[in-house]
């Protein structure tokens, strides 16, 4: 099994429905885990024992939420000690804008490079009213993710 882990804050909702959206792809993938956590519930251990991870954030005066932060800061230094754990771990990246989303990536895009982490796909940007196509662009992220995990190509 891999595990792909799904970590998100949401405030309106926007980027909880990309979240679960992502999670509906994951897991068509035969032989995926999905683990969906807010950001405040994720720890270390989900970051290490995952497999594949997917961040999802609204953009917050052209930043990442706090809560993402947050989460990226606890889990850093502590993941250092462990490096093989974390070293080349993919990841994707969902973001709801109200403007472009290009800061909140570009945030996110830095502290992954911190992270060792490698970036499998093109983001899904949702710039204002949600719509079903940008949900089902999540769930192509998801499945990517999953299918790429799974088949041990990442």
């Amino acid at each position: 099994m891999a595990k792909i882990l799904i970590v998100y804050h949401s405030q309106t909702g926007n980027t909880e429905k990309m979240a679960r959206a992502v999670s509906e792809g994951a897991g068509k993938i035969e032989g995926a885990e999905v683990v969906l956590k807010k950001a405040g519930e994720a720890g270390l251990e989900d970051l290490l024992s995952a497999d594949g991870l997917a961040i999802g954030t609204p953009e917050n005066f052209g930043y990442m939420s706090g809560m993402i932060k947050d989460f990226l800061d606890r889990t850093f230094y502590p993941s250092q000690r462990q490096p093989e754990r974390i070293f080349r771990k993919p990841y994707v990246v969902f973001i709801s804008a109200g403007n472009d989303g290009t800061g909140a990536l570009t945030s996110i895009e830095r502290i992954a490079l911190g992270f060792k982490f490698k970036k499998i796909y093109e983001p899904v940007i949702s710039k204002g009213k949600l719509t079903e196509e940008t949900l089902e662009k999540c769930r192509e992220l998801g499945q990517v993710l999953a299918a790429g995990c799974t088949a041990g190509i990442y």
